[in-house]
């Protein structure tokens, strides 16, 4: 075939190291913009971003060029680093080790894009660890609960 042809749509789930509720609303919309910038700079487009003080969620259109792993290493290492130059104070901000990451179908992005639109209002009621733990199990990730948060 001549071409490369997908549709490769990534629903993308980190927190904050420890889950320290480390994103409050003054660095919150600064970070998102840095974090979309950095997609952008990768070859990616980021949809919509959104998160609380202990986690972010991405929804991003990913190039049959680039792997998941590596856009994510790369965004989570250039926002923490940014982060600590751009805010002298925060130096005990930073990203978990790991990550989720969650395929969405074309059918599905705008009820994808909708729940992250309204990450303040799921979690009145839900941790993150709550709702990671549900991603999970609905995506059919086999997991160890014991390691799950190292």
């Amino acid at each position: 075939m001549a071409h490369t042809f997908a549709n490769l749509l990534v629903h993308v789930v980190f927190g904050t190291k420890n889950r320290e509720p480390l994103i409050d609303v003054d660095l919150k919309p600064r970070l998102l913009d840095y974090l979309a910038g950095i997609i952008r700079a990768e070859g990616a487009f980021l949809r919509i971003g959104n998160g609380v003080a202990d986690h972010v969620h991405l929804l991003v259109d990913i190039p049959a060029t680039r792997a998941v792993a590596d856009l994510v290493r790369v965004v989570k290492t250039n926002s923490s680093k940014w982060v600590h130059e751009t805010f002298p104070d925060r130096a005990s901000f930073g990203w978990q080790t790991g990550y989720g990451a969650f395929s969405v179908s074309a059918s599905q992005a705008g009820v994808v894009a909708r729940y992250i639109e309204r990450q303040e209002h799921h979690h009145r009621t839900r941790t993150f660890r709550e709702e990671f733990l549900a991603f999970l199990k609905v995506h059919g990730v086999p997991f160890d609960e014991t390691r799950l948060w190292e």
